[in-house]
């Protein structure tokens, strides 16, 4: 009964866990806040470039990650709660300063990208670990999922309401009371997080015998003992640039659409941002769950042939109709991306130091925030087309498949 009652507090935490991610995702609706900052200053706008304009979401994604590798290695020695709360305060006051500092680009790429980004990174990275160990390892994909998934749906509401902002207060009062908000609600959910009590042993669900259960042997490495492995290395890479093409489309989307499917509508473009939230957290789920029941190179496997395919079609996507199908592909496939690799590093090398060492892995999502987007907006501005960086990441797509087969060649070999 007692295990019964931990476990019911498990899943209010889950959903804390859920809900803070829900809170601080702004990021995902850069591209709204990237169009009003691209519109010249006669229509509302602050006349910057596409490259300045996607700065800020750069450094964030870089900090991030950073950030993300510092708060882990803090919690796992103090635990969640505290991280999560900073993780709450840094976002909120980061975005509100983004509007405090007004049309300066130097000034917003310092508080949205600095401040911000630590934000989500000591918040974003310090709720998974404490959920992953509230719940049996055969769910790994799925809580992976289920929490990274609530950062990736804050689009769905985020870029509609940053466009209801938009269009009634001007881009710093926007800024402002983006990150009021933030601050208000992850502060607040934060003090719901923790890890479970000492000698918490969760439930195997049906069809998983304790005996089992028990028999799976533990692997704890330390980061140090991670680094010493080759496989870190093939998923370090991977990630990286898998993960790189679906951060440069997220980050361009408003404008991808604009161009390609000859949309200005604002209103429509929130609703298409909001669209790939949905399937971005579909992938995410969906891809979580399909890797506890494939494998995760198999579902790895899966998805990065579907994003190399559709990468190589996407400057044909000339309309509305193909352009959806083409979003779909994107967004369900990085999502998958973003629960299968922490439920891998778990897999692989435990749950007592994942906090450091996902945050070392997730550092590959954050390199990959510079190599695709900053060179799709340099190309953008040098052709006036995304064109080159789709048949880019075509190619870089298909390289990884190799490093796939790799990666599980290494670890069969391990398990033999």
């Amino acid at each position: 009964m007692k295990n019964q009652g931990a476990q019911k507090g498990g899943n209010i935490i889950l959903t804390a866990c859920v809900l803070f991610n829900l809170s601080i995702g702004v990021l995902y609706a850069w591209s709204v806040m990237k169009a009003r900052l691209s519109a010249p200053i006669a229509e509302g706008g602050w006349g910057w470039t596409s490259t300045q304009a996607g700065l800020p979401y750069t450094i964030a994604i870089i900090v991030f990650a950073t950030a993300m590798l510092i708060g882990g290695k803090i919690q796992d020695k103090i635990g969640p709660r505290w991280v999560v709360t900073a993780g709450g305060v840094f976002a909120g006051a980061g975005i509100m300063l983004s509007g405090l500092v007004g049309n300066n680009p130097v000034g917003v790429a310092l508080c949205f990208g600095v401040i911000y980004g630590i934000g989500m990174g000591f918040g974003y990275g310090c709720v998974t670990p404490p959920a992953l160990k509230w719940f049996h390892p055969s769910k790994k994909g799925l809580i992976s999922g289920l929490i990274t998934g609530g950062f990736g749906l804050s689009a769905v509401y985020f870029a509609p309401l940053a466009n209801t902002l938009l269009g009634r207060f001007d881009i710093e009062q926007t800024f402002i009371f983006l990150g009021a908000g933030v601050l208000i609600v992850g502060v607040l959910l934060a003090q719901l997080i923790k890890n479970p009590p000492a000698g918490y042993t969760p439930q195997a669900p049906a069809g998983i015998s304790e005996a089992a259960a028990k028999a799976t042997p533990v692997v704890d490495f330390s980061f140090g003992e991670m680094l010493k492995t080759k496989r870190f290395y093939l998923m370090f890479i991977m990630y990286l640039l898998a993960a790189s093409v679906g951060l440069m489309i997220i980050g361009n989307l408003t404008k991808i659409t604009q161009l390609q499917a000859g949309i200005t509508e604002t209103g429509v473009l929130a609703v298409i941002v909001s669209f790939m939230a949905i399937v971005n957290t579909s992938g995410r789920v969906a891809g979580g769950v399909l890797s506890d029941k494939i494998g995760r190179t198999n579902t790895l496997f899966v998805v990065i042939l579907l994003q190399a395919i559709n990468m190589a079609a996407f400057a044909f996507y000339r309309n509305l109709p193909l352009l959806i199908v083409g979003i779909i592909l994107v967004g369900f496939c990085y999502g998958t991306l973003l629960s299968v690799f922490p439920a891998l590093t778990a897999d692989l090398y435990g749950l007592k130091n994942f906090g450091i060492n996902y945050g070392i892995m997730f550092m590959a999502w954050g390199f990959a925030g510079v190599i695709a987007p900053m060179i799709a907006d340099f190309l953008y501005d040098l052709n006036g087309d995304f064109n080159t960086a789709y048949i880019m990441s075509a190619i870089m797509l298909a390289a990884m498949l190799v490093v796939n087969f790799l990666l599980k060649k290494d670890i069969a070999k391990q398990e033999k």
